[in-house]
């Protein structure tokens, strides 16, 4: 299984940037401390990510998928490179690839 689910943003403020989503289009918002958040739209979740050195140049596409080992081996077999290493964050894991076209997008799982 593979779907786009959630697309991250770079954002100077993750809270202002999901305040801007709850007023202006009545999305709800989770905060995860004070340099992130999602924002829950109508079919995908959008994340902004506050932290200067933990954000993509542009907005990072995520691929859900239960298998992680599985999608990172079709990633490298296909010619993508795995430009960030498989970590944990709240919800689940991910890691980041960069296509041969050169952009750069992540495939994570939900925690078991």
């Amino acid at each position: 299984m593979y779907e786009v689910d959630f697309v991250e943003f770079p954002s100077t403020s993750s809270a202002a940037s999901g305040r801007f989503f709850e007023r202006a289009f009545g999305w709800a918002t989770t905060p995860y401390g004070p340099e992130y958040a999602d924002v829950r739209a109508a079919g995908i979740t959008f994340g902004f990510q506050a932290n200067a050195a933990e954000q993509a140049r542009a907005p990072l596409v995520t691929i859900r998928t239960d298998d992680l080992v599985a999608a990172r081996e079709a990633v490298e077999e296909a010619g993508g490179v795995v430009t960030v290493e498989p970590f944990g964050f709240p919800g689940g894991r991910r890691f980041h690839f960069r296509e041969p076209g050169g952009s750069e997008l992540a495939v994570w799982r939900p925690e078991e």
